[in-house]
């Protein structure tokens, strides 16, 4: 029993959502920029093709998909082991955020 860790407080995990949708802000308008390039901007054309559209979504979904695998990497080697369990939560809630973030992104 000796091994097992405190919880995390409600001040750490204020700062880790805040860090959070930091995160996922700066990540979200960088690849944004990145894929403006790609895509359909007017989706009611009567020749429209789903290819470019699709090309923009798995471009942008993979590599938010790379940011987020390397920012748990490097924040699970960083942190102090008491904050380390919340690495996990943060790291699912951003694997659902990549589908979130297609919506404004279409938007």
């Amino acid at each position: 029993m000796a091994d097992v860790s405190p919880k995390s407080s409600k001040e750490s995990l204020l700062v880790g959502a805040l860090l959070f949708v930091a995160f996922e802000t700066v990540a979200f308008y960088s690849l944004q920029y990145l894929t403006s390039g790609l895509g359909e901007a007017n989706q009611m054309q009567p020749e429209n093709t789903i290819v470019s559209n699709w090309l923009k979504t798995m471009v942008f979904f993979v590599a938010h998909l790379v940011l987020v695998i390397i920012a748990m990497l490097v924040l699970s080697n960083r942190l102090p082991r008491h904050y380390r369990g919340q690495v996990m939560g943060w790291f699912y809630l951003a694997l659902l955020m990549s589908f979130v973030l297609l919506i404004p992104l279409f938007g």
